[in-house]
């Protein structure tokens, strides 16, 4: 894996800018280089190296030096920055907070997720879920996609006079991705799409196109269902990572779910402000 010094160095950015975050106990630590009678700590390179190694990054001598070579170029540039005054900038001072909230709010939320590891039963509970909403069965089906119930209404008019559904597709459907292709979805999963698309996909014989409107958050579609298939749903190590993820964004939704009902917030943000 290919060291990036300056992604490694962007982490640290807040701790070089804001030594009012670093750990008292750091506070008299070794000073690996001065500028200008100003000490980068120990600790900053410290935190770099063990940062990398987390990642699976491997740091010899050689890229010690570099990193440090590159602190010492933030330090140079960090104490123009202040002899200039931009640190006393507001816009610079609320980018500082928001950018230190944000950096303390991740540290949490990472924290809570290691306190809070999502089961093994929880993940194949959710897979079994999935491979019932993903079904056994694959369709391959053509759409126009338009912006009212009226246009849906008249093509689906001129397709019972006999109207080609590729070509009228090519002309009137919003959908850039597969308009040019004649509405061609490809093979996919009703699981896998809006509700109300999939069930009308179900629905449908093969060969037919639905006779009344679909209407999803993106417009009203007329839907012509080509071809069905047997399918197998991924295997569980191929979809357990996906998964996760989704039940570790449920926790931390509901995890701020709860906040906000034990929190008093008041929210002026409507108020009009007072000149």
């Amino acid at each position: 894996m290919k060291l990036n010094i300056n992604t490694l160095l962007l982490a640290t950015t807040l701790l070089i800018t804001s030594p009012g975050m670093l750990p008292l106990a750091q506070a008299a630590d070794a000073a690996v280089a001065t500028v200008n009678g100003k000490p980068i700590k120990q600790s900053l390179l410290d935190f770099i190296v063990k940062d990398a190694g987390s990642r699976g990054q491997k740091i010899d001598d050689n890229t010690r030096s570099i990193i440090v070579s590159k602190l010492i170029s933030n330090e140079l540039v960090y104490q123009e920055a202040q002899r200039q005054g931009l640190d006393k900038q507001s816009d610079f001072i609320a980018k500082e907070e928001l950018a230190r909230r944000e950096l303390l709010v991740n540290a949490y939320l990472q924290d809570y997720l290691k306190k809070n590891p999502v089961s093994e039963a929880d993940i194949k509970s959710a897979y079994e879920k999935f491979k019932t909403e993903v079904g056994d069965k694959e369709y391959s089906a053509r759409h126009i996609l338009v912006g009212t119930e009226a246009e849906a209404k008249d093509i689906i008019a001129q397709l019972a006079k006999g109207g080609d559904f590729a070509k009228i597709a090519k002309e009137k459907s919003k959908d850039t991705g597969s308009k040019d292709k004649g509405g061609d979805l490809g093979w996919f999963s009703p699981g896998g799409m809006v509700k109300s698309f999939g069930d009308a996909v179900v629905k449908l014989q093969k060969g037919l196109y639905t006779t009344v409107p679909v209407q999803t958050q993106f417009g009203w579609h007329v839907i012509k269902l080509e071809d069905i298939r047997d399918a197998q749903p991924p295997t569980y190590d191929k979809v357990k990572d996906n998964l996760q993820k989704q039940l570790q964004q449920r926790q931390l939704e509901k995890l701020l779910t709860d906040l906000r009902a034990k929190a008093k917030i008041v929210d002026n943000s409507a108020t009009p402000a007072k000149n």
